[in-house]
């Protein structure tokens, strides 16, 4: 090329300018900056632009290194010779320089890092219109191979950081931007670089990145899992200075444009991003109050399976501060919810608009949780249910079907804690409408109960009892004795419903719960005390020994004495016999001393009738001999003498109306003969399958 293509430089100032030995290209700087300082002078704004043009454009389109290296080392001096006039080329001089960055020669990536340096120390903040470009060449340069690159990077960096934080005109939602995008980079040096630069604008008075922390909060939150550990510690550190600013201001913080990204980090299975985001979750709760009410449902759906850690505690230390700031932020939405609800007299605490509770969306995630394999996060969902039926009764009315279905599939639950709340959450159901009996869940209730202790054995043995003195305990026994005593009654298996007869039998006759209903059947001269007997009689006739136990707790020692008389037609069998066992032993307890004290009473024949009989039934057992034993501890019976009228004996004479004991009888034998029947259908369905194939 002629000298006139590279005007206004000389031939000899180019290839100096190119030339590999650093005093010669020194010398060609020399040249350059005093003829750009000449033009400056004299104002040649079109010398100092076609100066740029050969630099930036003729010989930066080179493919010999050393031409670009020139061209770069040129449009350095440039800018020293124009100096605070460079701003008005700083697109010129950038642009060329920029572009060298994605060269493959990496002496040429260096002299571009170095020759931009020069250009920005000397434009400092005018260099800000030119911040995205400038950024995106940085973060290229922050992950470059060559060590020396990465230095000088380095130093722009610092450089560029220095700028911005001096500067009072910078535009931040846009920067805010582009570190926003390299957090999501697969380079670990770009993503690193994005962290630097988040503290630094944290760092900056005057600048409310609080205001952008929605733009850069998932990011930070995605990189405190990052392989690198240097950048989990770097995200850790600056999550940390910006709660801590949180809490310093809350009312310039957007937390509901937050919440949900924190609600989405604290279902991480990494433990350190999990306990983060649920320590913020805790924080926001706190210091946001019923703004966070709408956002309870994904609270409740990231804090819940956290009680889990309670279970199987894991080898990582996490572990128990994850579990307990759970519990604590679960705690805040139940006082929050409760504090909401007193305030507003129940009625505004749950809808759709403003502060509101998502109350569908909430039970929606309590009973998803109802069927987690972890028994802390049932009892915590169930306690949820319960506490909403408490504090917003009318509006829960609206969620019952779904809550229903969830909570009488935990009645079949391993755990008794969340047996015995889905217990509570049923019965709350049942009373929501003030009398059972007007509840359309009451007896829908009690037959799914009554269905799924039928179909499994091991519940009916094993939970059997406790669900029904919990149930006894939660709503009015003898509703629940009735209602159980009508259901039974319409039961087709027949073994089942002696079962259930014997449990409930055994419940009445010792539980601690069931004192006042044992009261009321004793006595016999409210008329209240007769229908109930008169209700239970019916059921207790499946099971002869706890219909004779019934009869003995009610002080119907006459119907005794004829259902003794026709034990010897039913079949004795094994389990007949220990029946009758376990009813003498509970005859020598305490539930039935005020029975063994009127054995010395002026009317006890009776009695002493009934338990004679009851000592015939007997093998000469342990049983046997002590009821023998009592017996003969009495003193010699009453002379008898002829009743006046409508006397009668025993405790009976306190019965102004006495029972049909005939009609009583009469339904004994009526289901017992049912029970022939049914066994003898089980027997003949035996020998049918028995029968081989032919």
């Amino acid at each position: 090329m002629s000298e006139r293509d590279y005007a206004p430089l000389s031939i000899a100032c180019v290839r100096g300018l190119c030339d590999k030995l650093y005093e010669k290209r020194k010398v060609a700087g020399v040249e350059i900056e005093k003829m750009v300082k000449d033009f400056n002078d004299a104002k040649n704004t079109s010398q100092i632009k076609k100066l740029i043009k050969v630099l930036g454009q003729d010989l930066m389109s080179s493919t010999n290194p050393n031409m670009k290296n020139g061209a770069l080392m040129g449009l350095s001096t440039v800018a020293v010779g124009l100096g605070k006039a460079s701003v008005d080329y700083l697109p010129e001089l950038t642009n060329p320089i920029v572009a060298c960055f994605s060269e493959s020669e990496s002496r040429v990536r260096y002299q571009a890092a170095e020759a931009l340096f020069n250009v920005l120390k000397i434009v400092r903040g005018a260099s800000l219109s030119q911040f995205p470009v400038i950024f995106d060449a940085l973060a290229k340069l922050a992950a470059d191979p060559e060590q020396q690159v990465k230095h000088a990077a380095e130093l722009l960096d610092r450089l560029l950081k220095d700028i911005v934080t001096e500067s009072g005109s910078v535009e931040l939602s846009s920067l805010v931007g582009l570190v926003r995008e390299r957090m999501y980079t697969r380079s670990a040096p770009a993503r690193q670089l994005a962290v630097s630069w988040v503290a630094v604008l944290d760092a900056v008075p005057d600048l409310n990145v609080l205001a952008h922390l929605p733009d850069l909060l998932d990011g930070l939150f995605k990189m405190l899992d990052d392989p690198n550990p240097e950048i989990r510690r770097m995200c850790d550190v600056q999550l940390n200075e910006f709660l801590r600013s949180i809490k310093k201001e809350p009312a310039k913080v957007d937390f509901q444009a937050m919440i949900n990204i924190l609600i989405i980090h604290a279902q991480s299975p990494e433990e350190l991003l999990q306990l983060t985001a649920i320590t913020w979750l805790k924080e926001f709760v706190e210091l946001a109050g019923a703004a966070m009410l709408p956002f309870a449902s994904g609270i409740l759906c990231a804090v819940l399976p956290c009680h889990a850690y309670s279970d199987e505690p894991r080898k990582s230390i996490l572990c128990p501060c994850i579990r307990e700031t759970a519990a604590t932020v679960n705690f805040q939405l139940i006082k929050l919810l409760a504090a909401e609800s007193e305030e507003a007299g129940g009625e505004e605490a749950a809808g759709e608009e403003g502060g509101a509770l998502n109350l569908e969306a909430v039970v929606g995630v309590l009973t998803q949780m109802l069927h987690h394999s972890s028994v802390h996060t049932k009892v915590a969902a169930l306690d949820w249910i319960l506490h909403l039926y408490n504090k917003l009764p009318k509006q829960m009315c609206g969620e019952t079907e779904r809550v229903w279905a969830g909570a009488v599939g935990s009645l079949t639950d391993a755990a008794h804690d969340v047996l015995r709340r889905a217990l509570a959450v049923l019965a709350e159901i049942c009373s929501a409408a003030g009398d059972l009996q007007s509840s359309p869940y009451y007896y829908k209730f009690l037959q799914a109960l009554l269905r799924l202790l039928a179909a499994d054995e091991n519940l009916l043995e094993d939970r059997g009892a406790f669900i029904i003195r919990q149930l006894c305990v939660l709503l009015n026994a003898e509703d629940i004795y009735r209602a159980l005593a009508n259901i039974l009654q319409q039961e087709k298996n027949l073994r089942f419903v002696t079962t259930m007869v014997d449990i409930l039998n055994t419940i009445l006759l010792t539980s601690a719960e069931l004192y006042e209903l044992r009261a009321l059947l004793k006595d016999r001269s409210k008329p209240w005390s007769r229908s109930l007997f008169l209700a239970l009689h019916g059921c207790w006739c499946h099971s002869p020994v706890s219909l004779l136990a019934l009869c003995l707790l009610a002080h119907h020692y006459r119907h005794c004495n004829t259902l003794i008389a026709t034990f010897g037609d039913l079949e004795i069998t094994v389990e007949f016999l220990t029946e009758v066992d376990k009813l003498v032993q509970l005859i020598e307890s305490p539930i039935f001393a005020y029975l063994r004290l009127e054995l010395v009473g002026e009317h006890s024949a009776g009695l002493r009738a009934a338990l004679f009989g009851l000592l015939m039934l007997l093998p000469q057992s342990d049983a046997f001999h002590a009821l023998r034993a009592r017996l003969h501890c009495l003193p010699p019976p009453h002379q008898p003498h002829r009743p006046r009228g409508d006397e009668r004996e025993g405790s009976e004479a306190a019965d102004d109306e006495p029972l049909d004991y005939g009609a009583l009888l009469a339904q004994f034998h009526a289901v017992q003969a049912q029970h022939r029947q049914y066994r003898a259908l089980d027997r003949s369905r035996d020998k049918l399958y028995d029968k081989p194939y032919s």
